[in-house]
């Protein structure tokens, strides 16, 4: 690149208002051009790193908020399977009552025809 700024502008000493020649001036534009790239590809890196650092940051805490979601909905399904379990044994508590009331009364209601029954054998063998 130096040989090509060489050649185009030539090889005599005419110098300008920095003391430099025409060769002089290329070097120097290649060399602030290559400082510039430089800087910029730091640049550049620095902002990419504090993205990538940012990103990780953000990733750790969406994780830690999802942990802490499912931990609370785990929470509040076992205290729904606790009231479930609670109302399940309260309605069979219930269904027993009221089958032994049932038997009960179906008890009685045989003892009492077969009372009936035996009065009308009484009755008959008379």
């Amino acid at each position: 690149m130096l040989a090509v700024a060489v050649l185009v502008t030539g090889c005599h000493k005419a110098e300008d208002k920095n003391g430099m020649g025409p060769a002089q001036e290329a070097g120097k534009a290649i060399d602030d051009a290559g400082a510039k790239a430089a800087a910029e590809s730091k640049e550049a890196a620095a902002n990419a790193n504090a993205a990538a650092q940012q990103a990780g940051e953000n990733a750790k805490e969406a994780a830690h908020e999802a942990n802490q979601n499912v931990k609370e909905a785990a929470d509040r399904a076992g205290d729904k399977m606790q009231q479930a379990g609670a109302e399940v044994r309260q309605e069979s508590h219930e269904a027993a009552q009221n089958v032994k009331e049932g038997a009960k009364d179906a008890t009685a209601a045989t003892g009492r025809g077969l009372e009936r029954a035996g009065e009308k054998l009484q009755q008959a063998g008379k």
